[in-house]
């Protein structure tokens, strides 16, 4: 029993010989908060290197979607080219999601409006964060991207202004940033959110494709992929109908 206990404190597993045959292992599970579910129109993100992931140590399903986890590409399309069925992706996310692998950000767009959080002061008072971020967002094989121009980038985002405008007002900040790896970052990191639209259908006497989407609770992220439509012709139906209206939230 001493053994045990100084083991599992120590190092939070332990070993125990039975005889030559048999061997009882322990461990100490840390207890994790329950995690979102993970949603076909959501991005796995790794949180960590991911040439430093052990693909050996998860399941079949896991390591055959492992390749197409590039934080860019969401659950249904991973699901499509990884030829697994979207089901058994979700729950393989979920699981990695669990074990702190990967985080989920939105689908990204250059059609998106993201705004500043108040977590985005951190970049300033945080230098451990400010060099994480220069890492990540600053573009392969060129010169080390600038605190103040990404910092700029991140306060250049408000209500009303996509990330098409963004880099098209701040091409020179953008030099050695990769615009996708700025917002991806912001994302994780809470410094920035994404401002999403949600149809609202206010006559509901008037029919409509997909009426049941329209209700304020489903985003365009989730009906475009529940419908496979793209954003543009999404909203050029939208556009057409003068019984919906669109919520920014």
């Amino acid at each position: 029993m001493t053994i045990i206990l100084e083991d599992l404190n120590a190092r939070g597993k332990c070993s125990l010989p039975i005889d030559e045959s048999n061997t009882i292992h322990l461990k100490v599970i840390a207890q994790r908060r329950d995690q979102p579910i993970v949603q076909e129109y959501d991005v796995p993100v790794f949180t960590e290197c991911k040439e430093d992931f052990i693909k050996i140590h998860w399941d079949l399903t896991t390591q055959q979607i492992l390749p197409y986890i590039d934080g860019f590409r969401h659950i249904q399309k991973i699901s499509a080219e990884a030829d697994v069925e979207l089901n058994l992706v979700r729950i393989a996310v979920q699981n990695l999601l669990y074990y702190g692998v990967v985080t989920l950000v939105p689908i990204f767009q250059y059609s998106n409006v993201y705004c500043p959080t108040p977590g985005v002061q951190d970049l300033v008072d945080d230098k451990s964060l400010q060099e994480e971020c220069l890492a990540y967002v600053t573009k392969p094989g060129h010169k080390r991207a600038n605190l103040r121009d990404v910092f700029q980038l991140y306060c250049g985002l408000s209500p009303g202004t996509t990330a098409r405008d963004l880099c098209s007002r701040y091409a020179q900040q953008l030099q050695h940033a990769d615009e996708r790896k700025l917002i991806q970052f912001g994302l994780m990191k809470g410094l920035i959110r994404r401002l999403h639209k949600y149809p609202v259908k206010v006559n509901c006497e008037e029919r409509c494709q997909s009426p049941r989407l329209y209700t304020g609770s489903h985003s365009y992220d989730e009906i475009c992929c529940k419908t496979g439509i793209s954003y543009k012709e999404l909203d050029e139906r939208l556009e057409n109908d003068s019984n919906i209206i669109v919520c920014w939230k």
